[in-house]
């Protein structure tokens, strides 16, 4: 890296400094925009099929935000030009969060002082915040060498074994690749992978580059360099893999319980096909948005622990939605230091400071109260069960991507409302996680303690 690629790599990073909240919000506005207008275009439509301004929206907004839910049949409605923008927004959207997020994480280690918060601990001694350039360049070359491995497995696999010519499995393979490693369950099919429930050469390396992805950068960089070296990880890093190999786990474990016997989900597959389908969609439900299964023939215990999931999504600085993990495993240390009377917190043997448990909590509140107000405006436009509406409003605001068959039913306001929630959702815990941070003063002078009586 040149001196003068540095120096405009600083510049770049202190003007976006001057107000990140309004720059990333922006950003993922007009390449929503620009979507829009152009899968609106007869160009981006099938012969016969028209695209309303709402629909357009809807779908640049879910590619954008990398959520994957649809109005509409990716695969008969879109042209070829209709799935390059598709795929475009997709790639935008997905390399788009990874460096604003790095971005803020530097900015966050630049400002906020030392050991401000285990984020910008780790950025200090993992990603050179004076390289801006060079952080990009490594997001841009881990996103396509993913993209590139999965894209030509799922070619061979789709060439090889379902009687596609070399072009089509081709480009099957370099959509879905795109998809999952960007987590945007979107699918050329329309049962979405339904139809491949029983072929781990198709699930499985779209699981793997979901797992991998859902850590987050900054996770992925880390272990690019201490992969074998766990006393060397920082403390972001173990929060986040043994958070998600519990969820990954505990999500198994429940969807296999609830869906053993259910002959419409997993009760007619072969014992390793459930397992394998279980494991699968534990995985998906947290970030990608692909499914094995019909998610409409869910029992609601499945809705319902399934909402929980995408609730709390992936990795920080990653293709990931909802409010994260190492979010949701601060809280969990916070209410286990709190039962054991314990006056600091611990993780890991270090020491929480007060500020970063203050900013989980802001974080995990007000995506509760998006998740309430979403699921009270769907209640009043749609009229369906609860648990469905929730599971679609989580879906929707944790970027996930799934739907329980209701989405494309849904009126056009309801579609807005789910609109809002993909791009809050998408930008909200991110820019409000990094407001906090950086907003962090010290105060002049303390008041005399009171309590609140608790309980």
């Amino acid at each position: 890296m040149t001196p003068s690629s540095t120096r405009l790599g600083s510049r770049f990073l202190a003007l976006f400094a001057a107000n990140p909240a309004r720059t990333v919000m922006t950003a993922f506005a007009g390449v929503i925009l620009v979507g829009t207008v152009l899968l609106m275009t007869p160009w981006a439509n099938q012969p016969g099929q028209h695209t309303s301004w709402v629909v357009a929206l809807f779908t640049a907004t879910s590619s954008t935000c990398v959520t994957g839910l649809v109005v509409v049949d990716t695969g008969t409605h879109w042209t070829v030009f209709g799935h390059a923008v598709i795929l475009g927004l997709i790639q935008a959207g997905g390399f788009g969060v990874m460096s604003l997020a790095t971005m803020l994480v530097l900015l966050i280690g630049r400002k906020a002082g030392v050991r401000a918060s285990d984020l910008a601990d780790m950025e200090r001694r993992h990603i050179d915040g004076f390289r801006l350039g060079s952080v990009l360049w490594a997001i841009f070359r881990l996103s396509l060498t993913f993209e590139v491995i999965v894209a030509a497995l799922l070619a061979a696999r789709f060439w090889l074994a379902y009687d596609m010519s070399w072009r089509s499995a081709l480009y099957w393979g370099v959509f879905h690749g795109v998809a999952s490693f960007n987590h945007a369950g979107i699918s050329l099919h329309a049962e979405n992978l339904v139809t491949f429930q029983n072929d781990p050469f198709i699930t499985g390396p779209l699981m793997v580059a979901v797992m991998i992805s859902s850590l987050g950068f900054p996770v992925l960089w880390e272990l690019r360099r201490h992969l074998w070296h766990i006393g060397k990880w920082s403390i972001h890093a173990l929060v986040t893999v043994w958070m998600s190999v519990i969820l990954w786990i505990a999500g198994f474990v429940t969807f296999v319980a609830f869906e053993w016997r259910n002959l419409a989900t997993l009760g007619d597959l072969p014992v390793w096909s459930r397992l394998f389908n279980g494991l699968f969609m534990s995985v998906s439900t947290r970030s990608s948005g692909f499914n094995t299964i019909d998610m409409g023939s869910l029992h609601p215990e499945t809705l319902l622990s399934f909402s929980v999931l995408q609730f709390i999504g992936g990795g920080s600085a990653g293709t990931a939605g909802g409010i994260k993990v190492g979010t949701f495993a601060l809280l969990a240390f916070v209410i286990w230091a709190e039962l054991r009377g314990e006056p600091t917190v611990h993780v890991f043997h270090r020491r929480l400071v007060p500020q970063v448990q203050r900013q989980a909590l802001s974080v995990a509140l007000l995506a509760v109260a998006a998740v309430f107000i979403g699921t009270a405006a769907l209640t009043m436009l749609a009229h369906r069960p609860l648990e469905v509406l929730l599971f679609e409003v989580t879906s929707a605001f944790g970027t996930v991507g799934l739907s329980a068959n209701l989405t494309p039913t849904l009126p056009p306001g309801a579609q807005l409302v789910l609109t809002g929630l993909m791009f809050f959702g998408r930008l909200g815990p991110l820019v409000l996680g990094a407001a906090l941070a950086l907003r962090a003063r010290p105060r002049r002078y303390e008041l005399p303690e009171e309590r609140v009586l608790i309980g």
